[in-house]
């Protein structure tokens, strides 16, 4: 097992090489970037970039930047930057060298993938603070909605799935199964919305907050208030992750132990006049859950990463979705590429403890006889 360890250990530096290398080649082509945002909001469209840049700027003031502005070269600018025409060709190249795209594509990348080898991720473009930082005050927020989520929905998939394999076909199947066919048809985002316009003073009823994990004074409050407010907080975005979440792991189940009901060594084991519950969780249950534990790293990466990204923004969580939608939306892209190398270490990871449970659950397994 160590030598299969080491072997997945060595084969996740490709595969973050090659998830880093897709992204940042993804965003060299994406329109709008940081050098044109600076441009449009310094010619008028906006006021807060003046200060960013004045500060950023090193030895460039507020002065150095509106002379540069005015100024015209005497043979036009040839700079492919929208927005671009008229300005001074050295105020752009400034703009490039405070950005680090004074350098080529290959050695920005190149020197992105040494600093992020020792969790260097760079600094975020309009906030005074380092991306890995930054990531890790938003994290706990994530961590606390996507653990929270996964855990209930297992908790509650679980049993249910059992329930519906052993009365398959039955009244209880079918009617539990327009619940799970319901959470299959309406992404977790539509559920928020609708949870948002029913209990959350949208349009009925007022009884849990939209906004934030903590109400105001929060810090005052007394250990007990402060995991009542938070658990209150918690209510709706859990909610709406969990009741879209729980119908593909609840299908997932069924089928698993409805494939091991039919086996030989379960017809035997009945035949031996052992209990049903003996039977079950005796031996089912052990092979039925190799194929939901495998399901797992797909199922915490869609919560954590996918869904979480659509609630935080839904519901104003500080979180890394949150993070990372309003960076994507600034072309805030140490923050981008940061959060993205962390995510894709994330999943890797968990693919590697995936397999570890799997032994852990059936010692028969081996990886080393395997092929990586």
């Amino acid at each position: 097992m160590i030598s299969y360890i080491l072997k997945r250990l060595l084969l996740m530096i490709p595969t973050l090489l090659g998830i880093m290398l897709l992204s940042f080649i993804i965003i060299q082509f994406v329109p709008g970037g940081p050098v044109e945002k600076m441009i449009a909001e310094l010619q008028g469209h906006g006021t807060s970039a003046t200060s960013r840049f004045s500060g950023a700027g090193g030895d460039m003031g507020a002065n150095n930047s509106s002379s540069s502005i005015s100024s015209q070269s005497s043979t036009g600018s040839n700079s492919s930057y929208k927005g671009a025409q008229g300005l001074d060709p050295e105020f752009i190249k400034e703009l490039e060298a405070m950005y680090g795209f004074d350098k080529p594509a290959h050695i920005r990348f190149i020197n992105m993938i040494k600093n992020y080898m020792t969790f260097d991720l760079g600094e975020s473009y309009y906030r005074d603070i380092g991306v890995w930082e930054l990531i890790v005050e938003k994290m706990p927020v994530s961590i606390s909605l996507g653990l929270w989520s996964t855990l209930i929905i297992y908790l509650i998939s679980i049993p249910l799935g059992i329930r519906k394999a052993v009365r398959d076909g039955s009244a209880f199947d079918i009617w539990t199964s327009a619940a799970v066919f319901i959470g299959y048809a309406i992404p977790s985002f539509m559920f928020a919305i609708l949870l948002i316009v029913l209990f959350a003073g949208g349009r009925y009823w007022d009884f849990f907050p939209l906004r934030g994990l903590t109400s105001d004074g929060w810090e005052d409050m007394s250990l007990l208030q402060q995991i009542a407010d938070y658990a209150w907080h918690m209510v709706l975005p859990t909610a709406a992750m969990v009741i879209s979440g729980f119908a593909s792991l609840t299908m997932l189940t069924k089928n698993s132990f409805l494939d091991e009901i039919g086996k030989h060594y379960v017809i035997t084991a009945k035949a031996k006049g052992l209990k049903e519950n003996q039977v079950l969780y005796g031996h089912i249950f052990r092979n039925a859950m190799i194929i939901v534990i495998a399901g797992f790293p797909a199922l915490f990466v869609s919560i954590f990463f996918t869904g979480a990204l659509l609630i935080e923004v839904i519901f104003s969580l500080d979180g890394l979705g949150l993070l990372s939608y309003e960076s994507i939306i600034n072309r805030d892209y140490p923050v981008v590429l940061g959060t993205l190398y962390i995510y894709a270490l994330m999943s890797v990871v968990m693919h590697l403890l995936r397999d570890l449970v799997y032994v852990w659950v059936d010692p028969r397994i081996d990886f080393e006889r395997r092929e990586v």
